[in-house]
């Protein structure tokens, strides 16, 4: 009697012989990251930058605006860059609407915050104008990094709302104790703006393409600073992107097109 051998299994043709490797099995989901967790997380980033929001009342004071001007600043434009690029502008002598141009600029950048949370949060349209007024980038960090959408959602409210209360509070706080401190810059509380954006921007440079465009808008700033009013600098410095994208643009053609040549002359050689 014939002994009887196994067939390997089939790919699905006729005759054919599975020889490939095992389909690879299906990512699994996102593990659920606990309430608790993404609150305190929430709470961490919330009041730590929060009570930044006292160094820009005393300096917003510095620049002679009242405390009603302060308060508003706070409570109807709400994004901390923005804020202190208009008072620092203002108190070094800049043109108002060049201040304000300045800082509308560096406001417009929650707009793209804005695109990307509508797909992670997925809001009822009631609440979407309530919800955009904190979109900056506080929020938007700690929202994206959330695994599911409940999560995001959590992190988002809860950074909101513990940074809008305690921002306002202390620019509040700040703005009325401006007078018992004296002169604020002998304080240096003029760079906690540029040192907080500082410590929140670096973390986002990853890329080659990234640093070089933040390395070239800082030289222009300060290249052009001497030279031009207050508040101009910043707005030029915005060109480093087009230029460094056009550069690194030109470089990567090159590089594609180099690559061909080398290809042909290479196997030239082996026919040969």
């Amino acid at each position: 009697m014939a002994e009887q051998t196994a067939l390997p299994e089939s790919t699905g043709a006729t005759g054919a012989i599975s020889a490939g490797p095992p389909t690879p099995a299906a990512p699994s989901p996102a593990p659920d990251k606990p309430d608790a967790a993404v609150v305190r997380d929430a709470l961490a980033v919330g009041i730590a930058v929060g009570l930044s929001g006292f160094a820009f009342g005393v300096t917003a004071a510095g620049s002679g605006l009242s405390l009603l001007q302060i308060c508003a600043l706070s409570l109807f434009v709400f994004t901390g860059a923005s804020q202190f690029a208009l008072v620092g502008a203002l108190a070094a002598g800049g043109n108002p609407y060049t201040a304000a141009a300045g800082a509308f600029f560096l406001g417009v950048r929650n707009a793209f915050y804005g695109l990307r949370l509508s797909q992670l949060l997925v809001l009822p349209r009631a609440v979407r104008p309530l919800a955009a007024h904190w979109v900056i980038d506080e929020t938007t960090a700690v929202t994206v990094a959330q695994p599911t959408r409940r999560a995001a959602r959590i992190g988002f409210t809860v950074t909101g709302l513990t940074l809008y209360v305690l921002w306002n509070l202390t620019t509040l706080v700040g703005a009325m104790g401006a007078e018992a401190l004296g002169d604020t810059e002998a304080w240096g509380l003029d760079a906690a703006s540029p040192a907080v954006f500082l410590a929140l921007l670096a973390p986002m440079l990853r890329s080659t393409t990234e640093r070089v465009t933040a390395g070239v808008a800082v030289l222009l700033a300060l290249t052009l600073l001497p030279v031009l009013p207050a508040g101009v600098p910043v707005l030029l410095s915005a060109l480093a992107a087009p230029v460094v994208l056009f550069l690194m643009g030109r470089r990567k053609r090159g590089a594609v097109t180099a690559s061909p040549e080398k290809t042909t002359e290479t196997k030239g050689g082996r026919d040969s």
